[in-house]
């Protein structure tokens, strides 16, 4: 079984005892924790551990700098409780700020180094207090970047595309405001977050220079596994920490591309490195039916840990994972101004609301695709007869549309809006459906402007295969 842990960004604190268990029964546990605390000492902070270990809810927290910390010490603290159970990843996937959490897992960083680098990042976001506010949207990306575009601000942008169904925009406190009573009038879930510091977005770009300026330089070590950055589109390399720090601020940041590229390149299992359900809910929405494990949120997080551990024994040894996530076209290292907004389309208001979690909203997860068996050899082009049946007739939807937007076949649902959920333009049905009619010999299809207006590989595949009986009937 090929393991990717994720790690969470800006989630709510940590309950006291969380880390109980695991800093009484593993070293390394005890030893990423420590070292935390005398990071968080030398910057006049106080104990991060203390609350995390013993049974007590109250906190003597000092801003977010310690919120920040704390959420790291559970990151941090998983992860070592994975690999000492054998659980090892074959790629590490951060968050927003949990690509930190991320690089110190990895090795790339030291522990104390990632503890001081979040906290100045806190504190020059703190120093500009800008007041900002971030807002979860329960539609894909293309709609909210249409809904962001719509204000016509630069500072008002698409910042997280995380699912199929939700979408982060980050802007103006005022005009995020007016984007959730516009996304209200439209019936589209929404939820503002409370996060310590809006960010990826434009206006962060002072905050970025900031911290490129005043940051402790990091010495970046070889990592032991791989790191994916979400908003870079590619592995961690040679990358400069701070740099990667600083320019995720004014970032878009990625996650449904970089989870469905990880898991087309084979990985079959994603483990959450926090206390709840977080990245993992990403997961579970972008690709139906995926393993996703979240051992803090067990009543005992060890034994589950042990079983993942024992499913990865048995499945054998993982393939090579060579392959890397690749750059989008046109990706940049800091966020461009929205473009000039598009027409929006009002769905039905199927997906539910956002649920109250720093960056996190329940999408209603798109149904998997039943499993169909391809025929053995495909041809370019069918032949005429009267022996096309439903299944046959979907696998070769299925591979035509996967092929053409870059998805793997089996994350095509039959009942999929293929606008309204996978968010395929217009244009781009017009072409598909006149691949779909040359096909399958079907002239008349590409006239069918019902397939367009609400169009599903189910609908496009029953008119085939009533095209193709009709023809064999004449």
């Amino acid at each position: 079984m090929d393991s990717v842990f994720v790690m969470p960004g800006t989630v709510a604190a940590p309950r006291g005892g969380i880390l109980r268990d695991p800093h009484n029964r593993y070293e390394t546990v005890r030893e990423a924790l420590s070292r935390i605390d005398k990071a968080a000492r030398d910057m006049g902070l106080p104990n991060i551990s203390t609350r995390l270990i013993e049974h007590n809810d109250t906190s003597d927290r000092r801003g977010p700098e310690v919120q920040y910390l704390e959420i790291f010490a559970v990151s941090i603290a998983t992860h070592h409780m994975l690999v000492a159970e054998g659980v090892e990843p074959v790629a590490i996937v951060g968050q927003s700020i949990g690509e930190l959490w991320a690089l110190a897992a990895a090795g790339h960083l030291s522990v104390e180094d990632a503890a001081r680098l979040a906290v100045a990042r806190s504190e020059v976001l703190t120093r500009q207090s800008w007041d900002g506010k971030m807002l979860a949207v329960g539609v894909d990306g293309r709609r909210a970047e249409s809904l962001a575009g719509l204000m016509d601000h630069p500072n008002l942008v698409l910042a997280c595309e995380n699912a199929p169904r939700q979408s982060v925009i980050s802007g103006p406190r005022q005009l995020i405001e007016q984007v959730e009573r516009v996304a209200d009038t439209f019936g589209w879930p929404s939820l503002p977050l409370d996060v310590p510091h809006p960010t990826h977005t434009p206006a962060m770009a002072q905050a970025a220079r900031d911290l490129r300026a005043t940051a402790p330089r990091v010495p970046y070590g070889t990592g032991r596994w791989r790191v994916c950055s979400p908003w870079m589109g590619r592995d961690v390399g040679d990358d400069d920490p701070v740099d990667l720090v600083a320019g995720a601020l004014t970032a878009r940041v990625r996650m449904l591309h970089t989870i469905r590229e990880l898991h087309a390149a084979g990985a079959d299992a994603f483990v959450e490195c926090g206390e709840w359900a977080v990245v993992t809910k990403f997961v579970e929405a972008s690709i139906p039916g995926v393993r996703c494990v979240v051992p803090l949120s067990e009543s005992d997080p060890v034994e589950a840990v042990r079983a993942l551990a024992a499913e990865s024994a048995d499945a054998g040894p993982s393939r090579p994972y060579a392959v890397r996530v690749p750059v989008p076209a046109g990706a940049v290292a800091t966020a461009s101004v929205a473009a000039p907004p598009t027409r929006v389309t009002v769905p039905a208001p199927t997906a539910p609301a956002p649920a109250p979690v720093s960056y996190v909203a329940p999408a209603t997860p798109a149904r998997a695709a039943p499993a169909v068996e391809a025929p053995a050899a495909a041809s370019a082009s069918m032949s005429v007869s009267d022996g096309l049946d439903y299944a046959s007739v979907l696998a070769e939807l299925q591979t035509l549309y996967g092929d053409f937007l870059g998805y793997p076949p089996d994350l095509l649902g039959e009942d999929d809006g293929l606008e309204s959920e996978l968010g395929v333009e217009s244009l781009k049905q017009v072409v598909l459906l006149g691949r779909v009619s040359d096909q399958f010999d079907l002239p008349d299809l590409r006239s069918n402007s019902s397939l367009l207006s609400v169009g599903t590989l189910r609908r496009i595949a029953e008119s085939v295969v009533a095209g193709r009986a009709e023809a064999a009937g004449r």
